[in-house]
């Protein structure tokens, strides 16, 4: 009876220490990502993302779009961006929410300015608007909502998507004459609500 006491406190014991153990190290899940949708017009977007509990994780991206002129258009963007996510069913799967803080520096051409059109400044000159760029740095708060499964045992799928506020100071350049085309002293400032990241990210599990 003893022995039969003994036993089963013993097969008790193992079994939490072993869903202790589990959970340790499911808290410990690391996983590292490349944007499979960007890849193929050569702008690179990687990130690395840790859980913390078993229901969020943190991730920090990086995203690089070095086109000096891209279908004739500048479109060098550089980005840092760190998100906290919340996993409805648990880390790493299915539906999440995360709040998304971004820094970047551009040297791009907005798309409304792709139009052959002429346009007037408040001096009196006059230019034409697919020749016109800007140049700056945003500050950007943003809201992701995404989907995450599993591929194999260390492959994962993340889809999302992220729009936020956008804070922009910049400087307009017109590209024949280097001249600016804006009346700025210093920076122009604008503020938007724009859709800023997403993709498909495929996802290697480290740990």
């Amino acid at each position: 009876m003893l022995k039969h006491k003994f036993l089963t406190a013993s097969v008790a014991l193992f079994s939490v220490g072993s869903l202790t153990a589990q959970e340790q190290e499911q808290e410990k899940g690391l996983y590292i990502k490349g944007n499979a949708l960007l890849a193929p017009i050569g702008v690179i977007n990687v990130g690395v993302e840790k859980q913390l509990t078993s229901k969020i994780t943190l991730q920090g991206d990086v995203l690089v779009s070095p086109w000096k002129s891209f279908a004739g258009h500048e479109m060098q963007y550089y980005s840092l961006s760190v998100e906290g996510r919340y996993y409805f069913n648990q880390a790493f799967s299915r539906w999440y929410v995360g709040a998304n803080i971004a820094v970047s520096a551009f040297n791009l051409q907005k798309w409304s300015y792709w139009s052959d059109n002429p346009t007037t400044d408040d001096l009196g000159r006059t230019f034409i608007t697919s020749n016109l760029y800007q140049k700056g740095y945003s500050f950007i708060l943003g809201v992701t909502a995404g989907y995450q499964f599993k591929l194999s045992d260390r492959l994962n799928m993340d889809i999302f998507a992220t729009v936020g506020s956008s804070q922009d100071f910049y400087k307009g350049y017109d590209r024949p004459t280097g001249e600016r085309y804006d009346v700025a002293k210093k920076f122009n400032k604008s503020g938007e609500i724009i859709p800023y990241r997403g993709g498909v990210m495929i996802s290697y599990q480290l740990k």
